[in-house]
């Protein structure tokens, strides 16, 4: 069984709908081990944040097209001005544990998506870190985040969603997005392409 890592960011929302197919997922298998979700601070990639209006159409094709039973309490009024305390937060507690590392990646996007709350909230945050036994000011350092982020580029990342599970690597295996010419994704589940991907990982 090979390990099962994703680059991804918290804000993404495709990434969302591929971390919750790739847990559903590892719900068969017989020896399930804890995803490690590294890195991608797009912020610091497109040189800027996620735009607000862009990303909560992109949440409202995503739960009409693909995802009824997500995104429900996601609130653009609470849009994080930035992820990368987040981020930060995650990578120390992988680096304590992986099952912790893997619960508060979990949580934090549930925070978002889910719940309508604003995750670069500096009290969140420390109460979040409390809760997992986790130091507060670990959301202060970047250090991990860029380090994930430097060998994601090392290794050929492509955006957020990317999986990578031994020798083998996809960007987004769950979701083929198109645009039509007004600008609209049209997006579609490839169901049978994640399985094939994770099953090596998860077998």
């Amino acid at each position: 069984m090979s390990k099962l890592e994703i680059y991804a960011d918290i804000w993404c929302p495709f990434a969302y709908v591929g971390v919750i197919a790739a847990l559903a997922e590892r719900k068969g298998a017989e020896s399930p081990q804890p995803l490690l979700i590294r890195s991608w601070p797009l912020e610091l990639v497109n040189g800027q944040g996620l735009d607000p209006t862009t990303t909560k159409t992109h949440v409202d094709e995503l739960r009409d097209q693909v995802a009824q039973d997500l995104f429900r309490g996601f609130q653009i009024e609470s849009f994080p001005t930035s992820t990368l305390p987040a981020l930060a937060l995650v990578a120390a507690a992988y680096e304590d544990d992986l099952v912790q590392g893997e619960a508060i990646s979990i949580e934090l996007r549930t925070m978002f998506f889910e719940e309508g709350r604003d995750i670069s909230d500096d009290q969140v945050l420390v109460h979040l870190a409390r809760r997992f036994d986790l130091d507060p000011d670990a959301r202060l350092d970047n250090e991990r985040v860029l380090v994930d982020w430097h060998e994601g580029q090392r290794r050929g990342v492509m955006g957020s969603p990317h999986f990578f599970c031994g020798d083998r690597d996809i960007f987004c295996p769950l979701l083929e997005i198109e645009k039509d010419e007004h600008g609209h994704l049209n997006v579609a589940r490839n169901k049978e392409r994640l399985d094939a991907f994770l099953a090596r990982c998860f077998s």
